[in-house]
């Protein structure tokens, strides 16, 4: 194994920034192999790349994790990705139902730091269940989200899945995102269209009014100081101190040393 840090991957960064969704879904396809995985919450640019990834034909799969308190919309919305799009869905689950933790740690969700606690529990822990399957994951962060999205790389390191992680839709504005949906007809997740802006667990996402920030409807009833739950760990660090260790042969192909394939 050897090590590659955040300040490696700037070069390839440079490069990424006048490269399409496609090409960079091409690219990773190409470089990990059967070691990538898309990860989407079935939200509206999660079925943008999910519909990428079917129209390339790339055999990558879906990692979706269920927290178990998720609305219906969005289990009915993987189902239907899977289905239509022809894609290989792999759902991850927390060790305990939410029943379950409630009787052993309390409503957690009720304040910051228990926010934080269940997140950890019903959506990074599952996640980090497959650390050591994939070198790669494919997100669908994009810079037109605002906050701390504005300003990540397209590719970073993430210490805790000791992989890469490439969100091809970065500079996917909010109406190239909007006309790329009605152009593909892309099946997305019908709490959009009932004022849901971003969509997670049913107990902590509610409708975002007209004038209000995106993020407004995620945990409402903790204030604006808790906004991401902790899966994406560029909304936190940037990645841009971080390493992460892989085999020395992927390391080559991934900097361009040793590959036959280029964007």
């Amino acid at each position: 194994m050897a090590r590659i840090t955040q300040a490696d991957l700037t070069e390839l960064n440079k490069s990424f920034e006048e490269r399409t969704p496609h090409e960079l879904l091409q690219w990773a396809s190409s470089i990990f192999g059967k070691r990538v995985a898309a990860l989407s919450a079935m939200q509206m640019a999660g079925s943008v790349v999910c519909h990428m990834i079917s129209q390339l034909k790339l055999e990558i799969p879906i990692l979706f994790v269920d927290t178990g308190v998720n609305f219906q919309e969005t289990l009915d919305t993987r189902d239907r990705l899977a289905r239509d799009y022809n894609l290989q869905m792999i759902t991850l689950h927390p060790d305990l139902t939410m029943e379950e933790q409630t009787r052993k740690h309390g409503i957690l969700y009720l304040s910051a730091e228990g926010q934080k606690e269940c997140c950890e529990m019903r959506k990074t822990i599952p996640l980090q269940k497959v650390s050591g399957q994939y070198d790669c994951l494919v997100g669908s962060l994009r810079r037109a989200e605002g906050g701390a999205r504005s300003r990540f790389q397209i590719l970073s390191v993430d210490p805790q899945m000791n992989c890469v992680r490439i969100n091809p839709l970065a500079n996917f504005d909010n109406e190239v995102m909007d006309n790329y949906i009605v152009e593909h007809s892309v099946i997305v997740n019908p709490l959009h269209s009932q004022g849901f802006s971003t969509i997670s667990c049913n107990r902590c996402t509610t409708p975002v009014m007209p004038g209000e920030p995106k993020r407004a409807g995620r945990w409402r009833h903790l204030g604006p100081w808790s906004v991401y739950c902790g899966i994406n760990p560029t909304d936190f660090d940037g990645g841009t101190s971080q390493a992460i260790d892989l085999p020395q042969d992927l390391i080559d192909r991934l900097l361009g040393r040793e590959t036959d394939f280029s964007i």
